[in-house]
């Protein structure tokens, strides 16, 4: 914060506080004189008596201006200023004392300057702590702005309560402070005193008048951010929270920091450590190509790829829209007048062939696939074609092309699948199982949950119920998911790139799961809007109360990275594909139900009928 925020509104400048310093050595000379002689000073001590005061007055000034107190500016009271005055303080006292010595008039004591400075330096703090108490206490009873309790009576706490105290154009006034931590029940932050935990929230709105909770705990996990908020609403306040520390500092003002309470919160995700280094040998200089890049995941994937700088970066889609949209976020052009941009269905093996012997990518990161879940309930014929066949054909006309590293993108549904989009999935990491066996390069599958904003999540859909006037949709209260950020997980599929062992399945750390029915809560407090309904209509085919990770025949394994393990998966061979040839929305269920659920090897495939 500049020095010339930090004292404004002082009521000297920091020139006035140099006299009134001054004067406090002029005050404590005579003071420490008057104690030496008994109050009874004979007028012979008088003039020199005057001096030496005067001699104290000038040097503290003088010494001042080099050392500190009145020349930076630093906030009243505080323990930058305190050393600053004290070290100035020792210095006129050793000058004047040495100067005794030296000069050693009959009529002092050298003890004088000793008791003088002492008496001084506790003036000087002495004054500016009553300022510095008397500002808290204006602030704590100013009532303009918007009345706030502040949980969390760390670090970040007692930053946020004086940044909104000493701002006099901030537009929250801090009335409370909480803390969870009994130790803290003591503790005052800008003349506040910590009133207990969170079971207070409700009492302290009232007495208050308070309309936010600020929650001042960068660390906080998702549980207790989840908890604050629903007692937060329960008290009709809004809620509002400060980042990450590494976010902090980023702005003028500290109170600035705090922003509105979203989604991601609610996931209590760590921030993701990459080996940079490790990516950047695998991706710099490499010709990359990406599937599905007009898509959430795709999209996301190429922006992180281009930070490494590839020598070429092949974007391949069957959404014209999405390769522009995708080209227009890392060119700032939507012209889709090059051969970076493939639109190429990965149905389509023949055209996939020719789209690899012209780009010969050396790696390769297979997003495209058909997702949702109740379309592929309905038509699993489509996801037979789509996220096995055509992960076949990728896979196919990768190989052939001699590609180094290929990247298959899976979902936790493929661990212990009972849906149309696990089976296929579960397939898609099979067959990149058998390419890793049977093909040079290196050929990996990465499994993480839910992406949080991604095309057709819940978020999108629960927002335009909102938008709609509500009723908002969810399958069951107790449903729950796992989540991720979308940067979050492409940082991590790199990550997983270039650690991943051959045929490999390496599964992302995905904390908790989150009840869905949660996210719509947030959602709906989020939009101001609190005459929208929560309706629940049951789980959905293939739909499962909680998500897994790991199938029951799975053990994952450490890596190198804690927010990775690694599982391995029976290969499926791809030669046996040829043999099937779905021809109906229920074969191609009967026979992708049947491989998905093979443990050890494929079992015998089942023809279709």
């Amino acid at each position: 914060m500049p020095s010339n925020e930090i004292n404004r509104g002082d009521t000297v400048g920091q020139w006035g506080w140099a006299w009134v310093d001054g004067l406090a050595w002029v005050v404590c000379v005579l003071v420490a004189t008057w104690l030496r002689f008994d109050f009874q000073v004979p007028w012979t001590v008088t003039a020199p008596m005057s001096a030496l005061a005067l001699s104290a007055a000038a040097i503290q000034i003088l010494v001042g201006v080099h050392t500190g107190p009145y020349t930076f500016g630093r906030a009243r009271g505080s323990f930058e200023e305190v050393a600053d005055v004290a070290l100035t303080v020792a210095i006129t006292t050793a000058v004047i004392f040495l100067g005794l010595v030296v000069l050693h008039p009959a009529e002092f004591s050298r003890a004088i300057p000793l008791v003088a400075g002492t008496l001084a330096l506790s003036l000087m703090l002495a004054q500016r702590f009553v300022l510095r108490a008397w500002r808290q206490r204006r602030a704590g009873s100013r009532r303009d702005g918007r009345r706030v309790i502040v949980f969390g009576a760390g670090e970040g706490g007692h930053l946020l309560v004086r940044a909104m105290q000493r701002d006099a154009d901030s537009p929250y006034t801090p009335v409370a402070v909480l803390d969870d931590d009994p130790r803290k029940s003591h503790v005052r932050l800008g003349g506040l005193r910590v009133q207990g935990g969170r079971e207070e929230i409700g009492r302290l709105a009232k007495r208050h008048g308070a309309t936010v909770l600020a929650i001042a705990l960068p660390s906080a996990d998702a549980a207790m951010v989840r908890d604050l908020s629903a007692r937060a609403n329960e008290a009709d306040l809004d809620v509002l929270i400060l980042p990450p520390v590494s976010e902090l500092f980023s702005t003028r003002h500290m109170a600035d920091n705090l922003r509105d309470l979203d989604v991601g919160d609610l996931l209590g995700r760590r921030p993701v450590a990459l080996d940079t280094t490790a990516i950047a040998e695998q991706l710099s200089g490499r010709r990359v190509l990406v599937t599905g890049a007009g898509g959430s995941i795709g999209s996301e994937l190429c922006r992180q790829i281009a930070r490494f700088g590839p020598a070429r970066l092949f974007l391949l889609d069957r959404d014209e829209s999405g390769l522009q949209a995708t080209q227009l976020t890392l060119t700032g052009n939507g012209l889709l007048d090059n051969d970076d941009v493939q639109l190429v269905s990965i149905r389509d093996l023949d055209t996939l062939r020719a789209v690899f012997n012209a780009t010969r990518p050396d790696i390769v990161f297979h997003a495209a696939a058909l997702k949702h879940l109740p379309l592929l309930e309905a038509f699993p014929l489509e996801a037979w074609k789509s996220n096995v066949l055509g992960t076949r054909n990728v896979l196919m006309a990768a190989a052939e092309s001699g590609v180094g590293t290929f990247v298959n993108i899976s979902t936790d549904k493929a661990a212990n699948p009972a849906c149309v989009l696990g089976y296929s999935k579960r397939l898609a990491e099979r067959l990149t199982a058998d390419f890793a066996a049977r093909e040079p390069g290196r050929y990996v599958s990465v499994r993480f949950g839910n992406v949080l904003g991604s095309r057709g999540s819940v978020v999108h859909a629960f927002t335009a119920q909102i938008l709609q006037g509500g009723p908002v949709t969810v399958t069951h209260p107790d449903v729950e998911r796992f989540f991720m950020l979308i940067p979050e997980a492409c940082q991590l599929v790199l990550e997983a790139a270039s650690m991943g062992e051959d045929g490999e399945v390496l599964v992302l750390d995905m904390g908790e799961q989150v009840k869905i029915v949660d996210v719509a809560k947030t959602l709906i407090q989020m939009s101001g809007r609190q005459d929208i309904d929560i309706t629940y209509t049951g789980l959905r085919p293939g739909e499962k109360m909680s998500e897994e990770l790991f199938s029951p025949f799975e053990q994952g394994r450490s890596t190198s990275h804690d927010l990775v393990s690694r599982v391995d998966v029976p290969p499926l061979e791809a030669a046996s594909l040829d043999s099937v040839a779905p021809m109906s929305n229920q074969s191609a269920l009967r026979w992708m139900r049947a491989e998905a659920l093979a443990v050890a090897a494929p079992e015998p495939a089942l023809r279709a009928g």
